[in-house]
């Protein structure tokens, strides 16, 4: 059954229990854990927490009770349209706290790993086109030259590696959420995914945005059949690592509690993409850092690892985007950096686009130009520092003005005064302080 959500093939629900491919045993447990977990009676709820449909939830109930481990209650209930009740039997009880002690999961239902492969397929950020208008509108706060976006264009619709280097201050994670807003769709993912009777959660609230769900009409005669509820309809998902990113953030985390794993960085911003920014930063040298995307950046799998120590594959499906402020060559060895399918010099603007972006923020603070004041800029202070222009200058500069127009009761304004006191505070001195 084709689905078709927007732009993204939807996950079909499953029909049966033999659609599921789990195993029968972990599936039956997980009904048993959640019913005593979260005290519930009514099939249609434990159909919603268990997020399958209302036949394959009865399947599993059936399978139960022939198991003698539910029990009807015995009682139809009129607030749910005279549905039957059922209830763990001390059989039960026994097999759910037994199931906790084995894995405290329970709830939504467990997507097999090898038939989540198959949505991340249905939804690669691979698929993407990206056109020049849909990057120059996503990038419509930033002033940038023609050239760069021809060539950051191509990267994004090819959905490889981007390498993003150059001064610092020059827009480089701006750039990189302007990528974030112009992919624009949705993918699906799951609450939690499943691996040789090990369930790895996925999705992640700080992570992903959700999308409202769709309701359906309580007048019209037939449901509309929604996509399967064990995943989540998100927005392509944006993960941002800096200088706090380490190997161990790469690997599966196990929690020894509940007996579950999480899914790693990589793998929770599936379908989307995955920003490294300040490269350089970090406790380990990029190089590690990059030796460690190497397989996953070149063959679009990654390898994780069990407490066991037993490997398995998981799709990688992720534009990875790295941004340092050092050039490749200090960072990298010639084979690492042919590994990264795009390189890309971010550079500072010439005068001709730093008066551009000065003028587009003073009328956004709402602070007049003066001729006299930008002539000052130009002539007297940038020479001072070989007149090298940054993106990030213009708001400093205007932002320090208007904090001492407030201080000084002044309406907001530019004079060449306010200029030099301004640029004062955008360098430090460099002097000897005597301790």
């Amino acid at each position: 059954m084709n689905m078709q959500t927007g732009s993204v093939m939807a996950p079909p629900p499953p029909r049966t229990l033999d659609e599921m491919k789990l195993p029968v045993v972990m599936m039956r447990d997980i009904v048993l854990k959640t019913l005593f977990r979260k005290n519930l009676e009514m099939v249609s709820d434990l159909a919603k927490a268990i997020c399958l449909p209302i036949p394959v939830t009865q399947e599993l109930v059936d399978m139960a009770r022939a198991q003698r481990l539910l029990e009807a209650t015995g009682t139809l209930n009129a607030n749910n349209g005279n549905e039957m009740g059922y209830q763990l039997t001390e059989q039960g009880k026994a097999r759910a706290l037994d199931a906790l002690a084995q894995s405290e999961y329970f709830g939504a239902m467990p997507v097999p790993l090898d038939v989540y492969a198959a949505q991340v397929k249905r939804q690669s950020v691979r698929n993407m086109q990206i056109t020049r208008d849909q990057l120059t509108a996503s990038m419509g706060h930033l002033v940038l030259p023609d050239t760069l976006l021809g060539q950051l264009g191509p990267a994004v619709s090819a959905g490889r590696s981007i390498l993003m280097y150059g001064p610092p201050g020059n827009g480089k994670s701006s750039i990189s959420n302007g990528i974030r807003a112009a992919l624009g769709d949705h993918v699906f993912v799951p609450r939690a995914i499943e691996y040789a009777g090990q369930v790895i959660t996925v999705y992640d609230p700080i992570v992903h945005t959700a999308l409202p769900m769709e309701q359906d009409d309580p007048t019209s005669l037939r449901r509309t059949t929604r996509f399967d509820q064990r995943y989540v309809k998100c927005d392509r998902p944006t993960v941002v690592t800096g200088g706090e990113l380490s190997l161990d953030m790469l690997d599966l985390v196990y929690n020894p509690t509940a007996r579950t794993y999480q899914a790693p960085l990589q793998l929770k911003s599936t379908g989307g993409i995955f920003i490294v920014d300040d490269l350089g930063r970090q406790a380990e040298p990029p190089q590690s850092l990059v030796n460690r995307w190497i397989v996953p950046l070149e063959e679009n799998k990654d390898i994780l690892a069990l407490q066991s120590g037993e490997k398995f594959e998981v799709p990688f499906d992720t534009l990875v985007i790295f941004s340092t402020n050092f050039h490749p060559n200090e960072i990298f060895d010639q084979a690492a950096l042919r590994r990264i399918f795009f390189k890309i010099k971010v550079d500072g603007p010439d005068q001709e686009n730093f008066l551009k972006i000065f003028a587009m923020v003073a009328e956004k603070r709402g602070v007049p130009l003066d001729e006299a004041s930008i002539v000052h800029l130009l002539q007297a202070k940038y020479p001072e520092i070989d007149n090298i222009y940054a993106n990030y200058q213009p708001v400093f500069l205007i932002d320090q003005m208007i904090s001492i127009c407030e201080f000084e009761g002044l309406p907001h304004q530019m004079t060449p005064d306010l200029i030099d006191r301004a640029w004062a505070n955008m360098f430090v001195k460099d002097e000897h302080i005597v301790k």
